[in-house]
């Protein structure tokens, strides 16, 4: 846990900049997956690093997609967005150093890109969603403000159901023995083993399950 965050705000149209010191927290991205509150949208579920907090974040199909054809490695025809924010970034020599997830209000999440070279750091004000896609481009490390997950987290036990249903996207590290046994099943069947994995918090189950299941579709 870190202890340091410079959060930057407007005054009469100037930027600056002031310290506080404030705990933060890392994170990882745990799962993401359609929402089931809000149709046309996705649940990017974020989970503190060294404990068993969760923050679960509504999002976009754009930035939902940005972020998984990044965790996916997969090399998209044309650059996104978020690519092409790297390449001006290169371009200027700049690198994103961390994101940081920064605010709560009115149940609306804000964030910070800070970025920079060697000498200066500035800070960008984005929505969590593109912030994390321009970061995994960069490979930084996701921070949340200790006073956000203690509002906003949600404490996940084995023995509870999974309240946002998430899976996981990163890929998975099972053994090949269970993609055989699984090749052989019906749809209905692989759909019943997937909601039983999510409710008993299975993800990397859960992931080789959508895979198969994706394949079929």
């Amino acid at each position: 846990m870190q202890t340091l965050l410079i959060f930057g705000f407007s005054v009469k149209g100037k930027r600056d900049s002031i310290v506080f010191k404030v705990k933060k927290v890392k994170l990882e991205i745990l799962g993401l997956s359609p929402s089931q509150s809000q149709q046309g949208s996705f649940a990017l579920v974020l989970g503190e690093e060294l404990g068993a907090r969760r923050l679960p974040i509504i999002i976009g199909v754009f930035e939902a997609q940005a972020i998984a054809v990044q965790m996916e490695a997969i090399a998209p025809n044309r650059p996104m967005t978020h690519d092409l924010f790297k390449s001006f970034a290169a371009a200027l020599k700049f690198t994103v150093k961390e994101i940081v997830i920064s605010d709560l209000r009115e149940g609306i999440f804000f964030a910070q890109i800070i970025c920079g070279d060697d000498i200066t750091n500035v800070e960008i004000d984005a929505r969590p969603s593109d912030a994390i896609a321009i970061g995994l481009r960069f490979d930084a490390p996701i921070y949340v403000a200790e006073k956000i997950l203690d509002e906003a987290g949600i404490v996940s036990t084995p023995a509870e159901p999974d309240v946002l249903g998430e899976e996981v996207v990163s890929e998975p590290h099972l053994k090949g023995s269970f993609l055989d046994q699984i090749r052989g099943l019906s749809t209905e069947k692989l759909q019943s083993m997937l909601e039983e994995a999510l409710q008993n918090e299975e993800y990397e189950k859960a992931a080789q399950l959508r895979d198969e299941l994706g394949r079929r579709n």
